[in-house]
């Protein structure tokens, strides 16, 4: 049984119907009565596609990540669904992994489905290569896209993002003001959130005076026991440090793992400061000191801009929100 039925069983339009189902007033008492009772007799349940019928919209959202699994994105996510919903809004969720032949897949799916906007949770959507964005500007010719801590500029794009050059900036002057003159930054990946974290690291190297040095910076994958080895891979290369900046958080327990192993006093021979503030920093031992990038902030604000585009309001493309320096017991500024 489906909304074509109760259209022809009523004698009335399936606009009607869907009017019907999502309580517009543009529908008389006696015809609402009637539809209704069509329904009742049919046994019919109406679903999210019936109720956009008529209206123009879904009331649907799509949300594509690259990783669900990750801690950030799944908070992200967790967020995002939550305030969508208090708006009257579903989500459907599509996670992509990394190449940008299968994001692509996904974002013309979630296309197809008529959804009424897209949010891309994350900065892994924005390529190095200008028309490989080509697909997320040309779909934003007809719905608005939403992008959390990414940023690509373009009509009807409107992207929140996190003070990432900033935060590192200020973590690792902190460092060097309480004496530390070997800091080591250890990231992910260099995407619009992991360029800007670099950048504020190598900001503050040059502000203070002190050299920057490739050996200095070196690139990880998210994974507590892979940072792990690579602090003893460089210990093992002789290489010198005295404080370390991770991109994230895993990398940064990892550091206090190698630490605690080679015994090595955290913070008074090695300060230690991650990224994210996420339930690892809590977990540590010592607990860690690090980064808060206000992921709930993000996700709140995206989808208050959101509808902000829905009911025609004057928003701006692009919102950013300062990080806090949360600190623990692996520094000691």
């Amino acid at each position: 049984m489906n909304i074509y039925d109760v259209s022809k069983k009523a004698n009335v339009s399936i606009a009607t119907v869907s009017r019907v189902l999502n309580g517009n007033p543009n529908v008389s008492d006696k015809t609402r009565a009637k539809v209704l009772a069509v329904m009742e007799q049919l046994g019919y349940t109406p679903n999210v596609f019936a109720r956009g019928l008529g209206l123009n919209t879904m009331r649907t959202i799509g949300i594509m990540c690259s990783d669900s699994s990750d801690l950030y994105l799944a908070n992200a996510i967790y967020y995002l669904e939550r305030d969508l919903r208090s708006n009257g809004y579903d989500a459907i969720l599509c996670c992509t992994g990394y190449e940008l032949e299968t994001k692509q897949k996904y974002f013309d799916l979630l296309c197809s489905k008529r959804v009424d906007a897209i949010i891309l949770a994350g900065s892994k959507f924005v390529e190095m290569k200008p028309r490989d964005n080509t697909y997320i500007l040309d779909a934003a010719a007809k719905i608005p896209i939403m992008l959390v801590n990414g940023y690509l500029e373009g009509e009807n794009i409107y992207s929140t993002v996190c003070d990432d050059q900033a935060a590192v900036y200020q973590a690792a002057s902190r460092l060097i003001q309480s004496g530390h003159k070997k800091l080591l930054y250890v990231y992910t990946s260099t995407s619009y959130s992991g360029s800007n974290k670099l950048q504020g690291f190598k900001n503050a190297l040059a502000d203070a005076g002190l050299p920057l040095l490739p050996e200095y910076i070196r690139q990880c994958r998210k994974d507590i026991t892979a940072a792990k080895e690579l602090f003893f891979s460089l210990k093992k290369e002789g290489l010198e440090f005295d404080a370390v900046i991770a991109s994230d958080d895993s990398l940064a327990v990892g550091a206090v793992k190698y630490a605690n192993t080679a015994g090595i006093s955290i913070p008074e021979e090695l300060s230690i400061v991650g990224y994210n503030n996420s339930i690892l920093s809590l977990c540590s031992d010592p607990e860690l000191t690090s980064i808060d990038s206000k992921v709930e902030a993000l996700c709140t604000t995206t989808v208050n801009t959101l509808m902000g585009v829905f009911s025609g309001g004057n928003v701006p493309s692009r919102t950013t929100i300062a990080a806090d320096l949360i600190k623990r017991e692996t520094t000691n500024f």
